[in-house]
């Protein structure tokens, strides 16, 4: 950009924030009770400042790369106003901080959680989780959308900050009498056409799993569910639908009631997990971070 991001115009990097986050350049005027021609006119001045196009004018608007960037910068400028507010005395009694976190749906249904239940509530927060792919969530933390992800991406976002958490394994498994139909024999064969379960089109565990045993191969079978929640994925393999990759921790206590089999002892998948999140000094990511750290360290591997 031609202009360093401190010397945008406040007004207009609230405008363009407002439009990206309403969808539209008449609601953004609602939302800012000002006239759809005046919100108009900031956006373009500050395109003209930055010397790039900042927003798409689809339905709804979405911001290009540069905007991106603008937009980042409004969502962080606006998490240190409330922090300075808050510890000036200048919030609402009782008035909470919102984090905002990226999170992938396994995390999310097995450790994370536990996480956030233990982090200290003075002063109050609120905790808004998208659930996304654990290769998309770094996404989300570049367009602006969060303050921080659990990712499978080592490489730090722009602005933000990176930590290893650990590594979340996955075990091959499969209901005893799916694996005595569908995979007797060479599992390389035998995987390429038993039906298997995946999370959804974007899951790739499955197929990463066969490429593993054969390199050459295309990866799992075509003959495939989706069941896009963490916990109806499991029950899924368990209940017979197809085989597939569960977190340890979720797939342990079946295999011991005997609903699941590892039918690859010795055979995992292991993701490498980190937690990404805007250089802020914000009291509030701090503690949130290290509570997440702290909860990554006890549930997965190192």
């Amino acid at each position: 950009m031609k202009n360093e991001l401190t010397e945008l115009p406040l007004d207009q990097v609230r405008t363009l924030l407002a439009v990206v986050d309403e969808g539209t350049f008449d609601a953004a005027a609602s939302a800012l009770h000002v006239t759809p021609s005046a919100v108009s006119q900031r956006v373009k001045a500050l395109e003209q400042r930055t010397g790039r196009v900042l927003l798409m004018r689809t339905k709804p608007v979405r911001p290009t790369e540069s905007g991106e960037v603008v937009v980042r910068f409004a969502r962080q400028l606006a998490r240190l106003e409330r922090d300075a507010r808050a510890e000036l005395g200048m919030s609402g009694a009782g008035e909470p901080t919102l984090v905002s976190i990226a999170v992938n749906a396994d995390s999310l249904a097995t450790w994370l959680l536990p996480a956030l239940t233990g982090v200290r509530h003075e002063p109050p927060l609120c905790f808004e989780l998208r659930r996304e792919d654990e290769t998309r969530t770094a996404s989300l933390l570049r367009e602006g959308m969060v303050m921080a992800a659990v990712t499978s991406s080592p490489e730090a976002v722009t602005g933000c900050s990176v930590h290893a958490l650990g590594r979340m394994r996955y075990l091959p498994v499969a209901n005893p009498g799916f694996a005595r139909e569908h995979l007797d024999g060479p599992l390389p064969d035998v995987l390429a056409t038993a039906p298997t379960v995946a999370f959804d089109r974007s899951d790739d565990l499955q197929d990463a799993f066969v490429r593993r045993l054969r390199p050459a191969a295309q990866g799992a079978s075509r003959v495939r569910h989706f069941v896009p929640t963490s916990e109806g994925f499991a029950q899924s393999v368990a209940a017979g639908l197809g085989w597939g990759l569960v977190p340890e921790v979720q797939a342990e206590p079946l295999l011991r009631a005997g609903r699941l089999v590892n039918f690859a002892p010795g055979r995992r998948l292991d993701v490498p997990l980190y937690w990404q999140q805007w250089k802020l000094d914000s009291p509030a990511l701090a503690t949130v971070a290290e509570a997440v750290t702290r909860a990554a360290a006890e549930a997965l591997r190192p």
